[in-house]
């Protein structure tokens, strides 16, 4: 998975008065290593007596991000955006007109120093995939209502043209707040894929998640249930269109969207195939222990120790008592575990206490106590109808090898007859055709999408649809 979960609470600490200026458009730059760098904008505007707040990462092209809040009291700015996941914590420099403090995610903090004013960034975009207008089919701009949840959900329908009822499928978008292109790295996946199979005739659907881009709702509060929740509303609305075959409507998950495919399937009867891109076939407690310890940001003095520590604290997240409980035992096993090997790294216990507090925080989300707690092949067992399963080797988020064991053990158990399970060669987590297969080698692959991976979802789609 992209992530298995992303917190941010951004908080600006000021020494301005109350009558101080604060809207604007305020940027800063994180240095990640030599050659890469970051930068970070923040809009901020008042709306009646209330600031608001956008934010845009133009090397990750992202814009219109929305904090859940942001006030101005005493000369603290706080801009709450812990349903999409940034900490700062800057004071206001007067000499120098600008706010000086630190970016944190998780237990890796550098420092982020924001100035006031526009700046013209030039972004490289060597994207040789992403299409150019006019586009040889139709594009249509769509908002459904999710009335259980009460949630709007905006997203973008191509339709083919001259075909009286196409044929349709929903994507389904990994973890952490995602747009409907599933934007990440400078890439837009899930722009290209529904490109590609809009242009072989199907219809695809795909759309922002609940409070990210036009759609509305929180996505901090949400779980995987709930997001399973939204794709049977996108399935309804499709029903309700005249110019969709509703006798073949699908659905195309990629990592946390494979494991919402499957949920969402088993609520109504009106999916008919789904294709599974990068899911996972385990239980996420297990998933997240395996991230934990791949994706881990510092040394370890033992990794077996290290390991034990992560499974603990993942039993001790995932059970069922009182959440006070949970954060009490946390905190403890955390001090015990944890804290001795960050000390040395951050160098004073406020630091650390800090960063335990930021990983309790992520442990205990409404979306990650769900997530170690459910296991995707209970739900992929029940399926009854055809399934694609597509991981790549180079895959370093979600490792191929063991969750196609696991799909494809629940599929034999669920006595499914229509499968196929493939491993394509060199692919990594966002099916581009890689090298190691890492994080960071993400955003310099100007491939977004594999054609052997475009190639072989389309071919199987329409062998279903015909």
């Amino acid at each position: 998975m992209k992530k298995i979960y992303i917190t941010f609470v951004l908080v600006l600490c000021s020494v301005l008065t109350f009558s101080q200026d604060i809207t604007g458009i305020w940027n800063g730059t994180v240095k990640l290593g030599k050659d890469k760098e970051i930068r970070f904008i923040f809009n901020i505007k008042k709306s009646d007596n209330n600031y608001v707040t956008e934010l845009s990462i133009p090397a990750q092209r992202v814009a219109g991000l929305k904090p859940q809040s942001t006030t101005y009291d005493n000369g603290i700015l706080l801009i709450d955006g812990s349903n999409l996941g940034i900490k700062y914590e800057g004071k206001f420099n007067t000499k120098l007109q600008q706010f000086e403090g630190n970016f944190s995610e998780g237990a890796n903090t550098l420092p982020l120093q924001l100035k006031k004013g526009k700046l013209s960034v030039a972004t490289k975009n060597n994207r040789p995939q992403e299409p150019v207008k006019p586009y040889p089919y139709n594009e249509e701009e769509v908002v459904f209502k999710n009335k259980k949840a009460q949630v709007s959900l905006a997203g973008t329908l191509t339709l083919p043209r001259n075909t009286k009822k196409a044929p349709a499928v929903i994507l389904i978008s990994g973890s952490g707040p995602q747009d409907r292109d599933e934007t990440f790295a400078n890439h837009k996946p899930f722009w290209i894929l529904a490109d590609y199979l809009t242009r072989q005739g199907i219809a695809v659907l795909r759309f922002d998640d609940r409070g990210v881009g036009k759609s509305t709702g929180n996505f901090s509060e949400a779980t995987t249930a709930d997001f399973a929740t939204d794709v049977v509303s996108a399935v309804s609305y499709l029903k309700s269109r005249s110019d969709i075959d509703t006798d073949h409507i699908g659905l195309v998950g990629h990592s946390e969207g494979g494991i919402i495919a499957p949920l969402a399937a088993n609520q109504t009867e009106d999916v008919s195939f789904i294709v599974l891109l990068a899911s996972t076939g385990i239980p996420g407690s297990e998933i997240s222990l395996m991230q934990s310890i791949s994706m881990r940001p510092f040394p370890v003095p033992s990794e077996a120790a290290y390991e034990q520590a992560i499974r603990e604290a993942i039993q001790i997240a995932a059970s069922d008592k009182e959440l006070a409980t949970i954060k009490k035992e946390l905190t403890a096993h955390y001090n015990k575990t944890i804290a001795p090997i960050l000390k040395p790294m951050v160098g004073n216990d406020a630091k650390v206490n800090e960063i335990v507090k930021g990983l309790i925080k992520a442990r205990t989300s409404p979306w990650v106590r769900y997530f170690y707690n459910y296991n995707p092949a209970t739900e992929i067992e029940k399926l009854q109808i055809p399934v694609l399963s597509l991981n790549g080797t180079n895959d370093t988020q979600v490792n191929a090898e063991i969750n196609q064991k696991g799909i494809k053990e629940a599929l034999i158990k669920g006595k499914n007859t229509d499968y196929k399970i493939v491993k394509l060669e060199g692919l990594n987590h966002f099916f581009q055709e890689s090298t190691t297969g890492k994080m960071d080698e993400y955003s310099k692959i100007e491939q977004t999408f594999s054609p052997i991976a475009l190639k072989e979802i389309s071919s199987w789609v329409l062998e279903h649809i015909n």
